[in-house]
């Protein structure tokens, strides 16, 4: 395991109630309430708060490979973020889809951003070999 030479940021949750209850960043940026996937009940839940954190970040980790490779980020991109739960045997699992939307972009020039960001990203690195990852430009 690798340790942090520098850390950059540090972001603090309170969590009380699991999926039926709420969390509070303590900055109070964030206060959400929490409710099991497909309860219909106010609330979202770990699935989705996973999706919405990684794509952001794949987003910025994209934007960085375009300044690297010298190619033009477009203003549009777009990342849809598909975090399924289930079970291996009597165990929960994640698995995930990730897919990117790079208009105007040359077929070869979105893949070298996706496969760039997908080496730098912290999710994709958290990800990688932990669960099963599909990451496909649109």
């Amino acid at each position: 395991m690798t340790t942090l030479d520098t850390i950059l940021y540090t972001g603090k949750t309170h969590t009380v109630g699991g999926r039926e209850g709420r969390a509070r960043s303590d900055d109070g940026q964030l206060d959400i309430a929490l409710s099991p996937p497909g309860s219909g009940r106010p609330g979202t839940n770990p699935e989705q708060l996973f999706a919405a954190g990684w794509s952001a970040c794949f987003e910025g980790a994209m934007k960085k490979a375009a300044r690297k490779l010298q190619i033009p980020f477009p203003t549009a991109a777009a990342i849809d973020a598909e975090v399924d739960l289930g079970m291996v045997g009597e165990g929960f699992q994640l698995q995930a889809r990730l897919t990117v939307s790079l208009p105007g972009l040359e077929p070869s020039q979105a893949q070298a951003l996706v496969d760039e960001a997908h080496r730098t990203c912290p999710y994709s690195k958290a990800t990688r070999g932990n669960i099963d990852v599909q990451i496909r430009v649109a």
